[in-house]
């Protein structure tokens, strides 16, 4: 089983509300706070920890570079990673190497036309990307 696996699985294991609920919502928060900042303040995190080609490749529908687990943690900071793995129910480190998998198609999802939306994006916006996902339309 993948990592992305183990936190679905984990997900739909520890969560009273349906699984990927707790992630998508989890996801909708981090989203949302004000240590984020929505897509932009995203961008911007990556952009002031270096990691600003990793990010522009993930808008879009392009080839999407990697991020590990480490750059997750140090991008997102440990406060945020903490809070969505007590959510899920799994350990930081998991979470942390979940989202590297899980933020670049995200971003893509949110992203189609290669730009961010202007604005920022709303829970159907994030949802539908969430839902895009798992293949669910």
């Amino acid at each position: 089983m993948g990592l992305f696996d183990s936190i679905m699985s984990a997900s739909q294991a520890g969560s009273a509300t349906g699984g990927q609920g707790d992630l998508f919502t989890s996801l909708m928060g981090m989203l949302n706070s004000p240590e984020i900042g929505g897509l932009a303040g995203l961008m911007q995190k990556f952009t002031q920890s270096g990691l600003s080609e990793q990010f522009a490749s993930w808008v879009g529908n392009g080839q999407k570079l990697p991020v590990s687990a480490e750059q997750i943690q140090a991008v997102l900071g440990s406060s945020v990673v903490q809070s969505i793995a007590a959510k899920i129910g799994l350990d930081p480190v998991a979470t942390a190497g979940a989202l590297a998998g899980l933020l670049p198609q995200m971003v893509g999802q949110l992203t189609p036309d290669g730009k961010l939306p202007e604005g920022g994006v709303d829970a159907a916006q994030v949802f539908s990307a969430f839902s895009g996902l798992f293949g669910h339309k």
